[in-house]
């Protein structure tokens, strides 16, 4: 089951941000900027003199990873099941396996502010791969592919923000992007070095193999 609760809350139970609600992540309105401490009554305390377990150390790498990308519990275990029978390093396969979800290509071109709005823009028919449209988040987008939104979709107030407002750093060297027309093109996998997320993915490997 896909959590549906105070996004916010996720960063400060991962300790740290996760960019789960767009341009806010941001600003100094960033709950974790605010409040450097695992939610709940004794978050403050919580973790004070304790050390953690590698067990401990694995699950919360894969619970951080899990949320950043907004999928369900199966969702994830699915995602590595693949990724783990593909040639070459399991973690960096299950990250290429996650770059290259069409929601989450639709969210590094800057068409969405958050991947749980390219979602929605997915989800409900507004984006097109190579001119036909695909309503799929999880749909794996291959190098040469191009990835927009539909031409009577594209001045959405939605996307038009996002556009304005796609400041997460430099655009990633994989991609390719037409911000006029909001297209793009997945040039090639990803390699690690190239994906700009914060994990310990091997980490999550060695929780999976136990």
């Amino acid at each position: 089951m896909r959590y549906t609760g105070p996004q916010c809350r996720l960063c400060r139970r991962e300790g740290t941000k996760l960019f789960l609600k767009g341009t806010r992540c941001l600003t100094e309105k960033c709950a974790i900027d605010r409040r450097q401490y695992p939610p709940g009554q004794h978050g403050q305390a919580a973790g004070r003199g304790r050390k953690m377990s590698e067990y401990a150390k694995q699950l919360r790498e894969k619970q951080k990873v899990k949320r950043m990308y907004g999928l369900s519990e199966s969702q994830f275990r699915n995602t590595y099941s693949g990724a783990s029978r593909l040639p070459g390093v399991k973690g960096t396969n299950l990250l290429v396996a996650l770059e290259t979800r069409l929601d989450n290509i639709v969210y590094r071109m800057g068409f969405a502010s958050s991947r749980r709005g390219a979602r929605q823009l997915v989800g409900h028919g507004h984006v097109e791969v190579n001119g036909r449209k695909v309503d799929i988040p999880s749909y794996r987008v291959v190098p040469g592919q191009e990835v927009r939104v539909t031409p009577k979709d594209r001045e959405q107030l939605s996307v038009k923000l996002s556009q304005e407002h796609a400041s997460r750093g430099a655009p990633v060297s994989w991609l390719s992007i037409d911000t006029d027309n909001a297209a793009g093109r997945l040039l090639e996998l990803p390699t690690r070095d190239a994906i700009p997320v914060n994990a310990q993915e091997q980490l999550i490997v060695e929780l999976y193999s136990k």
